[in-house]
């Protein structure tokens, strides 16, 4: 038996390393599930499990291929809904210390409601989220003063936002900053430069790009698989293939609002204590959105989680 860390998922093989640093190619033994959690990928990025060498041919000198047979108690995990299977999850990353989550105003647009949803999912799994503001050299003054209104949104309910640029470096050595010493798991849409600002992070990685669609402003998926890789100066990074969509797992309507931070603060204030914030007397909650203490977007964000997509536009 030995112990290992996965630091690379391929679906149905996952790269394991050992506390020597030595790396062995693993799959699953039987169809075994995580308790509680209806997922399609059990072993994830992070995740520290247990495994056996498998006998291989006489002439190699040592075995390289393992058997995973056991899971160590997770600390965290992040999640989404699978697209093909709504009903089921996908585990992006486990046993993480920092999500952050790169955003673009264009090239493409990245809605507050995508970022709403990922600050939520996180809440949920009580991990702290970085947001990224990437591609700073490409906006003009309005998309400037827009990316400007959006931290100002997200740092008054206490998330850290920084800005960078990969095509000019601006802000990169601050983003190593902030990564040191924690396991940080990458996400955002396909096109946000994810790619491109780790490469810039940790050089020699040599991780795939693309240009994005000048039609479409949108991506094309480079990264098709999780990875993890251990940065120089102290932590790792955790690449992620981009995310089209985030779709929340199911959750009982009472809970949502838990999970926007300043609404959950604001809602003890509210004259009943099941207050939903939609239609009820004495909410502070929609008091607190038409004299601005709550941004329209993150409302309009939270109601859509509540009542569904269909009846309430992305405010970005």
């Amino acid at each position: 038996m030995k112990q290992g860390l996965v630091i690379k998922s391929t679906g149905s093989w996952y790269t394991v390393e050992d506390e020597q640093g030595n790396t062995f190619e693993c799959k699953i033994k039987g169809n075994f599930r995580i308790k509680g959690i209806k997922n399609t990928n059990p072993v994830t990025v992070g995740d520290r499990v247990t495994f056996t060498l498998q006998s291989v041919s006489a002439d190699e000198k040592e075995a390289k291929i393992g058997l995973i047979s056991a899971i160590s108690e997770r600390r965290n995990y992040i999640i989404r809904r699978s697209i093909n299977l709504s009903k089921q999850a996908h585990i992006i990353a486990a046993n993480i210390d920092q999500a952050v989550l790169i955003a673009t105003i264009d090239y493409p647009v990245t809605t507050t409601t995508f970022i709403d949803r990922y600050l939520a999912s996180a809440e949920a799994y009580r991990i702290p989220v970085m947001l990224v503001f990437n591609k700073t050299d490409r906006y003009d003054s309005a998309q400037l003063e827009k990316m400007e209104e959006l931290i100002s949104i997200y740092e008054n309910i206490g998330y850290k936002c920084l800005t960078t640029s990969a095509g000019s470096g601006a802000g990169v050595e601050e983003l190593k900053n902030a990564l040191k010493d924690k396991t940080n798991v990458v996400n955002g849409h396909s096109g946000v430069g994810k790619s491109t600002l780790i490469n810039l992070i940790q050089p020699g990685l040599n991780l795939k790009t693309m240009e994005i669609s000048d039609l479409h402003k949108t991506g094309k998926h480079t990264t098709t698989f999780s990875q993890l890789f251990k940065l120089d100066f102290g932590g790792y990074i955790i690449d992620t293939p981009g995310i089209k969509a985030f779709g929340m797992l199911e959750m009982e309507p009472w809970e949502i609002s838990h999970y926007f931070v300043e609404i959950f603060k604001i809602s003890k204030n509210c004259q009943y204590n099941n207050c939903s914030h939609t239609h009820e007397p004495g909410c502070a909650v929609k008091a607190a959105v038409d004299n601005g203490e709550i941004a329209p977007s993150r409302f309009i964000s939270y109601l859509g989680l509540l009542e569904g997509d269909e009846k309430y536009r992305p405010a970005f």
